[in-house]
């Protein structure tokens, strides 16, 4: 993905990730769904968004997504 974000993108970024963090439960808010959602800003951004509603959107739908796939593991898969 490489590249450098100007400053106020930067904190773009932060406020959307500090945002959506807090619209979920405490106990989800751990370091690898931050990561997850972070991963998913920078991708957004990268490609040249720069709304504020459109990067939490992108990013909530990335929560939204990974949630429903750890749900699809098999009871078998779980136990591993």
């Amino acid at each position: 993905m490489g590249g450098v974000f100007p400053p106020e993108l930067i904190e773009l970024m932060k406020a959307v990730l500090d945002d959506v963090t807090m619209t979920l439960p405490e106990a989800r808010r751990t370091s690898a769904i931050k990561a997850e959602i972070a991963s998913h800003i920078l991708a957004c951004a990268a490609k040249g968004e720069r709304n504020n509603d459109v990067l939490k959107a992108f990013a909530l739908g990335a929560i939204v997504e990974s949630t429903h796939h750890s749900h699809d593991i098999s009871p078998e898969r779980r136990a591993v």
